[in-house]
């Protein structure tokens, strides 16, 4: 309009350069993890704008490269180069001012895994727009929490997804991709129509390197989702950390498996991969098949592979020794990866998957780093530019085993900001100068932490302190466990034995002779006052996020009258009562 101040923006070269430092030392040092620790150190940013100072520079270096090559279930795919990328994020940040989406404008994202998320993503943080990115999967409900605590301005999200926003404020934004008619009649921007008719984008002003840019609802296993506030630098930067655990290369294609709307597709589908001038490949499937998942990893020459252990569990189940994979790089986080499952793909692929720490509050922590020894159950040491200590759940002071903290005086780029409009909690887990995970590991002289557990899934039976991931890693060893989730049942005599819910693997049946099996081996392999004392055959409840809630279980333990039909108690087995 007449009078008004065109800015016209170029990329913060200041900005490029010094990430562009610390992004190169990581990769020179992937194999040497002592060095790294030393000599890294954060950039101090004072303006960034990744997209703008990062990304767009990579449409010039690697233009013609593939950046993102999305693989759908019956063979169709669909490949975006670098440059190509940077021109459609640009008409859609140029779309999305236009729609009057402005810098610090809450967006929230509703998107499965389509080209269309990686352009929104993009195009926002050039816009400068504060994105609340939701799974697919999120119903009704899900949604309205988020509008409301989020204060959401815009709404982009897929068609399938628009009759749950049925009688949302006219106030809102909406844009619809793969819009129908009906969709445009009821208030809905048509993407791709609004997309096309956009002009060339003109950045507003800078960004601010602790300007927020993303927050995100945590999965909310125990109580109402947290926003989980980050900003300019602390993932886009903090997820250097990612791409060193990973050990990412220039030109590598970089598989990970999550869902859109968590924190981990951030990190392995978008930051750490393209931080490292990767290619981003996915597998869009509805149904998981762990055949047609190994035939995609070796159609499409799979470098570097990340999942969760539940997709790992389910892998070994096949022969992997049929599929000819040029990986190098193999990975597992979300939770903690079983000896066992590594042990089987060590013998079948000749590779350590290295096991990685982390939270939606951080980028990557603790990890196995590429080249360094891998200690059977540790989840390895702390990445370069995270100082972590273990606390003292009761005194807060430093101990071999104890809660997982960071150093705040020393403080990590990858940090979140705090929880958004909630002091009370942040302040909480803030406290006397750490950042408090939650979570409880310990540590041997060699600095190698080992995974424990939740602070509140660790329980007492017979005054024995348990640690259900340990009973657990146990349990994965007997060929009839796929999964399993142990958790403390009430005992008169004990207070509380440890019961395991068992998830079985194809073959074996929900019977006493399993039961049976099951339960001696753990003898064998556990300790006396560890041994499992109950278990129960059963699908395992778990978050939208894949993660198993023990909650439920514990619930459902302290409020059950009697035993299932499913379920064996060591007394059901006199042949056991001759073992010590």
């Amino acid at each position: 309009m007449p009078g008004d101040t065109v800015v016209t923006m170029e990329f913060d070269g200041n900005s490029y350069e010094k990430f562009k430092a610390a992004r190169d030392l990581l990769l020179e040092m992937r194999q040497d993890y002592q060095r790294a620790v030393e000599e890294f150190s954060w950039p101090n940013l004072a303006e960034f704008n990744w997209a703008l100072d990062w990304f767009d520079a990579l449409a010039i270096s690697r233009g013609d490269s593939v950046a993102l090559r999305v693989v759908e279930e019956d063979g169709n795919e669909e490949d975006v180069t670098f440059a190509a990328m940077k021109a459609r994020s640009d008409k859609v940040a140029s779309c999305l001012q236009h729609l009057g989406v402005k810098r610090g404008d809450r967006m929230l994202v509703v998107l499965g895994n389509v080209v269309q998320l990686w352009e929104t993503l993009i195009a926002a943080i050039k816009v400068g727009a504060v994105v609340i990115p939701a799974t697919t999967l999120l119903a009704e409900a899900d949604l309205a929490d988020r509008l409301s605590r989020g204060n959401v301005q815009c709404i982009v999200a897929d068609a399938s997804q628009v009759s749950k926003f049925a009688g949302i404020s006219e106030g809102i934004t909406r844009v619809a991709v793969n819009a129908s008619p009906s969709d445009i009649s009821s208030g809905w921007v048509d993407y791709e129509e609004a997309v096309s008719a956009s002009d060339e984008f003109v950045p507003d002003g800078h960004s601010m390197a602790d300007d927020p840019m993303l927050l995100y609802f945590t999965s909310g296993t125990t109580a109402l989702p947290k926003l989980v506030e980050h900003t300019h630098t602390s993932y886009p930067l903090g997820h250097l950390t990612t791409m060193y655990w990973i050990g990412l290369q220039p030109g590598d294609v970089h598989l990970n498996l999550s869902s859109p709307g968590w924190a981990k597709h951030a990190w392995s589908s978008f930051f750490a991969p393209w931080n490292a001038e990767a290619t981003v490949l996915v597998f869009n499937y509805n149904r998981f098949s762990a055949p047609a998942l190994l035939d995609v990893m070796s159609r499409y020459k799979v470098t570097t592979f990340c999942a969760p252990p539940t997709v790992w569990r389910m892998m070994i189940q096949e022969d992997l020794t049929k599929y000819d994979i040029p990986l190098r790089e193999a990975l597992s986080a979300g939770e903690p990866l079983n000896p066992e499952v590594i042990e089987q793909v060590e013998r079948s692929w000749g590779i350590t998957v290295r096991d990685g720490y982390g939270q939606t509050e951080t980028t990557l922590q603790v990890g196995n780093t590429p080249g360094q020894s891998v200690k059977p159950g540790s989840m390895g040491r702390p990445m370069p530019g995270y100082k972590i200590v273990l606390l003292d759940p009761v005194t807060d002071q430093p101990a071999s085993e104890g809660e997982i903290s960071i150093l705040l005086a020393d403080r990590p780029a990858g940090l979140m900001t705090g929880y958004r409009d909630d002091e009370e909690r942040t302040a909480d887990v803030m406290r006397n100068g750490h950042y408090h995970t939650g979570d409880v590991a310990s540590v041997d002289e060699d600095g190698y932490l080992t995974y424990v557990g939740r602070a509140d899934d660790v329980f007492k039976a017979s005054d024995y302190r348990i640690s259900p991931f340990e009973l657990e890693s146990v349990l994965i060893e007997h060929p009839a466990v796929a999964e399993s989730a142990v958790v403390p049942s009430p005992d008169p005599m004990r207070l509380a034995v440890p019961k395991a819910y068992v998830m079985l693997a194809p073959g074996f049946n929900p019977d006493r002779e399993t039961a049976l099996s099951i339960m001696q081996y753990a003898r064998e392999h556990l300790a006396p006052y560890k041994r499992i004392r109950r278990i129960e055959f059963a699908e395992l409840p778990k978050t939208i996020s894949g993660k198993i809630r023990r909650v439920d279980l514990r619930s459902q333990e302290n409020t059950r009258e009697g035993k299932s039909a499913l379920e064996w108690w060591e007394d059901d087995f006199p042949e056991l009562r001759s073992t010590p």
